[in-house]
């Protein structure tokens, strides 16, 4: 097998900055940010947004208004019915 061709596996830590929530894995991402964990060095990822925290996972419900979204464009953007 050639060396140098495969990326090494490091420990990583993804961070979901929304909970707080960690997640510790091996990943061949790196990151500036290092945190020793239980006796071990890890590469700290912060993530916006993880399976913790993601609304498909945890079953929040969101309730997004459509309705005034296109209101709201079509008032914007409404042609005059005068002609010029």
């Amino acid at each position: 097998m050639k060396t140098e061709v495969h990326p090494s596996l490091n420990n990583v830590c993804f961070l979901d900055v929304s909970s707080g929530k960690r997640f510790m894995t091996k990943s061949t991402m790196k990151s500036a940010r290092k945190e020793v964990i239980d006796g071990e060095e890890f590469f700290i990822v912060l993530r916006d947004v993880t399976s913790d925290s993601h609304p498909a996972y945890t079953g929040e419900k969101r309730i997004v208004d459509t309705a005034g979204r296109v209101e709201k464009f079509t008032t914007k953007f409404k042609r005059s019915s005068k002609a010029k």
